[in-house]
């Protein structure tokens, strides 16, 4: 076992920030060998309990869970920050080509090398993601994860209508791919697979259905997909779908609407279709930064909350225009009031960061898993300077409450706060 002795940021089970000053995180293997919390809590009250582990001294840093990103497309690391007038001509001009060249893994692999690298500088040490149409793609991530050690979600992208040549792929054949990604990869070390419509404008009723068929037959793999990010999106899906209730219904509708399923962006939905999320068990994968971006929309926060959605935060890159935390962060509460106007929504410090941690675990089905720091959990978590710049050195020195000092990272804090990234408690 080891312990770490620093400031302690960790959430109940009522969703609620639990902070000590001075605090203590004890990792040490579980019967099953997992490193895993042993404890956390105040350094005076845990001390004495374990005599002899090896203690360091990280005094002046704050030691919270790693950051949960629960949609984001490493094959899109390159088509960060291209100009586009939207969604559609965004796919067109820069993803699609980029993509396209993941059908040589040795591509993917030195992208996917670069991706994880970004996402370890940034303090997340979980991540749902998009692969490309190509199997070497899903191969090539699931490798570079297993080495290190990462809990990683990842899938072959299914889309064999309405895309162009070299992503493009053959229903009967993504279908069979999908199978044997999932028996090769899913439950590995700490790998997870998830079935991966790009979204459903670009996948005929033939490859929903199969898609759906394997959700029913492997139901502890993820599925994952876009809806309702755009209004020309929705347009385009309802004409596709004539028979569909909405959106979200064709999704509904092919069997695709579960526990461990998750939708980006989910901006353009009415009632109806919060109800379903609610009831089904899926979970909203909030993009910020990539919605201002694009210019798609505000997600409904106040809407969600009264429906009983599950939904969590996401960097959406490279729609998205940040792999950091505090970016989306921020950018969630820059979403959250714009709304405050019809409902008097504010979004805390405390509840930001739990979307990004324990909130978002629980919306992947991994509560008690990753995303807090409550014994049993697996010891993955960041360490993080709170004097990174001259500017969060002042700020931090004069919070007066978690929530300010909270706060003040969110607003100021950028991948130069995360001075260490642990998973798996290594």
């Amino acid at each position: 076992m080891k312990a770490y002795r620093a400031a302690l940021l960790r959430f109940d089970d009522d969703h609620n920030p639990l902070y000590e000053s001075d605090g203590l995180l004890v990792v040490g293997p579980d019967a099953n060998g997992r490193r895993v919390v042993r404890a956390a809590g105040s350094h005076s009250a845990l001390v004495d309990r374990f005599p002899g582990v090896a203690v360091e001294d990280l005094r002046g840093r704050l030691i919270a869970p790693g950051f949960v990103d629960m949609h984001v497309h490493y094959p899109q690391t390159d088509v960060i920050g291209a100009p586009a007038a939207g969604l559609l001509p965004w796919l067109e001009n820069y993803t699609f080509p980029h993509e396209s060249r993941f059908h040589d893994e040795d591509h993917a692999r030195e992208v996917a090398g670069f991706f994880f690298d970004e996402l370890q500088r940034h303090g997340v040490t979980t991540a749902l993601t998009f692969a490309t149409s190509h199997p070497q793609s899903v191969d090539a991530a699931f490798k570079e994860a297993q080495v290190r050690g990462l809990r990683f979600i990842t899938g072959k992208v299914l889309q064999d209508r309405h895309s162009p040549d070299g992503v493009r792929d053959d229903t009967e054949q993504s279908l069979i791919d999908t199978e044997t990604l999932i028996q090769r990869w899913h439950g590995v070390d700490r790998l997870g697979y998830a079935i991966t419509p790009r979204f459903a404008p670009t996948s005929t009723p033939a490859q929903l259905r199969g898609a759906g068929e394997l959700a029913a037959k492997y139901a502890d793999v993820w599925i994952q997909s876009h809806v309702a990010e755009n209004l020309d999106e929705v347009k385009w899906a309802a004409e596709l779908f004539p028979d569909a209730r909405s959106y979200l219904g064709v999704y509904g509708d092919f069997g695709l609407l579960r526990e461990r399923a998750v939708y980006a962006h989910c901006i353009h939905l009415d009632a109806d279709d919060r109800a379903l999320m609610r009831e089904t068990g899926a979970a909203a994968a909030v993009s910020p930064t990539s919605n201002l971006f694009l210019g798609s929309g505000f997600f409904d926060y106040a809407a969600a909350d009264a429906a009983g959605m599950r939904y969590g935060l996401a960097s959406d890159v490279g729609g998205g225009t940040s792999f950091s935390p505090f970016h989306t962060m921020l950018a969630a509460y820059y979403v959250g009031r714009e709304g405050q106007s019809k409902t008097g929504l504010s979004l805390t410090p405390g509840q930001l960061w739990w979307q990004h941690t324990a909130g978002a675990a629980q919306a992947l089905g991994l509560a008690g898993v990753v995303g807090n720091l409550q014994p049993g959990n697996e010891a993955d978590f960041v360490v993080l300077n709170l004097q990174a710049t001259p500017l969060l050195a002042r700020k931090t020195a004069q919070a007066n409450s978690l929530d300010e000092l909270l706060f003040a990272l969110i607003v100021l804090g950028d991948d130069r706060v995360v001075e260490r990234s642990v998973v798996a408690g290594g």
